[in-house]
């Protein structure tokens, strides 16, 4: 659930870190802190809105190595990249998560991106509660239903869609049903619109000015908590009254639990704050990553036949055309089971691969809490760590041919032959996704009523993509749709 941050953020409320002023210099990293304040930003976020920030990265790692110095967004960094990175980053108690100062104001100060140590195994540990796998298995005919409201709202029936904002309001949908127990229907609609306007302001300045976007996004924000803390307080009601139980909603569940004394064990600003950071984060990675599956598949002829049907390939296996197969199983009407996602495994490794290509966070921020030593190079108190997700995903050391779209690199659900902490689009270590397993169902249940009921192509080509922070194809993925099931 890691956040990229905006460049203005630092440049107001980062610069005073100024690393010559005292503290350890004669080991740090190789490199150049640039021009004051500025040092390299602009060039990240250029190249990340121009889809060249591997090869930004990737050119500083031929000069410098994996470890190198710069400064970003007003702060001096450390980048780090690679395998052993990857296992330094996830792994160390001496780095702690580091957000921009906008999205702390949005999403609360009491939030999981934000706290370290005991605070956080409690609150991750809540959190972890809800989406154990024998809660979630309760919840695949909530969103089997919202999946088929949707298809047959906003697909159906329809010659063009844009692909993007329609996952977008599929994800929320999900969402809203299984965190809050919120129907569909205005109260829906409305918390939709406020989430749409709070998102415009997480990359703000978080300059509280009248018209901007920050001040717009923190009133958006104000309304959603609200509405949040009144589910949260009738849900209490309901569960006193008999009327709710822990498996209804995120909320009921986080309200059910208590420590060793009774006591409960979050507060209500806890259960509000961390509420919204699963409305956002279960937002936006899932809609983008399910958008770039349906551009994988526009462009894959032989993949979509294998995870639909056989009779579009002669030469996919009937074994492999596992969506068929499932529905064969059930009757008129009939939803989907936890059973039957156990049976998509080629979906799952087509999902992986797409996420090992396009992960949706490119990486994200921790901060020293202290001196420390990685590779023979000092990283002092104060600075930034500056995590890339890609750079072992593009390494052809550990995945042969990394350009290739190759499904059967993840055999049995991980890579077969990559080595732990290489294949990182859910993170890794104690702070790994929590909802890991929920995305899966989400993706799962949506890809298998997308690719048996329709046929897509790209509209225009779009085989490029800009990061802002989060990769997004530039015209949303417009396609032209056939309904296979229309008569």
């Amino acid at each position: 659930m890691a956040i990229a941050l905006p460049m203005l953020f630092h440049l107001l409320t980062r610069a005073k870190n100024n690393p010559r002023r005292g503290g350890t210099t004669n080991k740090l990293p190789p490199g150049s802190l640039g021009l004051p304040v500025i040092g390299q930003s602009l060039g990240l976020l250029r190249s990340m809105r121009a889809n060249t920030a591997d090869r930004w990265i990737q050119s500083r790692v031929s000069r410098y190595g994996p470890v190198s110095k710069l400064s970003l967004f007003g702060a001096p960094t450390v980048l780090l990249t690679g395998l052993a990175a990857n296992r330094f980053v996830f792994f160390s108690g001496a780095l702690a998560m580091q957000q921009p100062r906008s999205v702390q104001r949005i999403l609360g100060e009491r939030s999981i991106l934000d706290i370290m140590g005991a605070d956080h195994k409690r609150i991750r540990g809540a959190l972890a509660e809800f989406l154990k796998p024998d809660m979630l298995r309760l919840y695949v005919g909530r969103i089997d239903g919202e999946v088929r409201h949707h298809l047959d709202v906003s697909w159906g029936g329809r010659r063009d869609v844009t692909v993007l904002p329609l996952m977008k309001r599929l994800t929320f949908d999900i969402i809203a049903s299984l965190l809050f127990g919120l129907r569909r229907g205005a109260a829906r609609d409305a918390l939709a619109g406020d989430f749409a306007q709070l998102m415009e302001g997480m990359w703000a300045v978080p300059v509280d000015l009248p018209f901007t976007a920050f001040r717009r996004s923190l009133r958006a924000s104000a309304r959603a908590r609200g509405v949040i803390a009144g589910i949260a307080r009738e849900t209490k009601a309901k569960l006193e009254r008999g009327e709710a139980s822990r498996n209804s909603d995120l909320i009921a569940c986080l309200l059910s639990l208590a420590d060793d004394s009774g006591a409960p064990l979050l507060s209500e600003e806890e259960i509000v704050d961390n509420s919204m950071v699963a409305l956002v984060a279960g937002h936006d990675t899932s809609s983008i990553f399910m958008t770039f599956m349906v551009r994988q598949l526009a462009n894959d002829p032989d993949t979509l036949a294998a995870m639909a049907s056989r009779t579009f390939s002669d030469h996919v296996m009937a074994d492999d055309a596992e969506h068929d197969e499932i529905a064969k199983s059930k009757g008129a009407g009939e939803a989907l089971a936890w059973e039957d996602l156990a049976k998509m495994k080629f979906t799952w490794r087509v999902a992986l691969e797409t996420l090992r290509l396009v992960p949706p966070i490119f990486g994200n921020f921790r901060r020293a809490v202290q001196d420390i030593e990685f590779d023979g190079f000092v990283i002092p108190k104060g600075w930034q760590v500056f995590w890339v997700s890609s750079v072992t995903h593009m390494d052809a050391s550990i995945f042969h041919e990394p350009a290739k779209f190759d499904p059967s690199r993840f055999k049995d659900g991980s890579p077969a032959t990559a080595p732990p902490c290489s294949f990182v689009a859910f993170g890794g270590g104690p702070r790994i996704c929590v909802s890991m397993e929920f995305a899966r169902i989400e993706t799962l249940v949506t890809m298998h009523y997308l690719v048996r009921r329709f046929r897509w192509k790209l509209c225009c080509k779009e085989d490029t993509y800009a990061r802002d922070p989060m990769p997004s194809p530039l015209h949303g993925l417009p396609i032209q749709l056939e309904d296979r099931t229309a008569s």
